[in-house]
């Protein structure tokens, strides 16, 4: 097994890899480039990389330094999966000096609660002060129809 490593150098991400697992995810299904682009500029990113593969995982903080941050967008490519890969993205994550003292720390997530719980990581204890506005058809609904082609 190859070793990942761990990047926080934005020149570093490949914008590709990154929008083509995100627009088929389901959190961020049809998401557009320019949004990924905005999102990536407004974040703390982590980028994992193997030698001969490029990069196979990725995960965003969006953070004040100080007191809040969310995790966002964690993957690993379907084909490096299994290799200890996603342990190893957290463990940098959570290791980061600008995420260090923080008082709340969130994610959401509806099938990987098995690998953030051994990051500290737990429901919310007091769900009923927590609120959202949720719009999960947001890129499909803001869709550009498609373009005709001109012979």
């Amino acid at each position: 097994m190859n070793p990942l490593h761990i990047s926080t150098d934005p020149t570093h991400l490949d914008l590709d890899v990154i929008h083509d697992f995100l627009r088929q995810a389901y959190w961020s299904r049809e998401i557009p480039r320019e949004t990924v682009q905005r999102a990536i500029a407004g974040s703390l990113c982590f980028g994992g990389y193997v030698d001969g593969a490029g990069q196979v995982a990725f995960a965003r903080v969006i953070t004040d330094g100080a007191t809040f941050a969310y995790l966002a967008d964690v993957f690993v490519l379907e084909d490096q999966r299994g290799k200890g890969y996603s342990k190893q993205l957290m463990q940098a994550v959570m290791a980061h000096p600008q995420l260090q003292g923080l008082r709340r720390f969130m994610l959401a997530t509806w099938d990987a609660h098995g690998l953030y719980a051994q990051f500290g990581f737990q429901p919310a204890a007091r769900p009923d002060r927590l609120m959202e506005k949720l719009d999960m058809d947001v890129y499909t609904r803001n869709a550009a129809p498609p373009s005709a082609s001109t012979p």
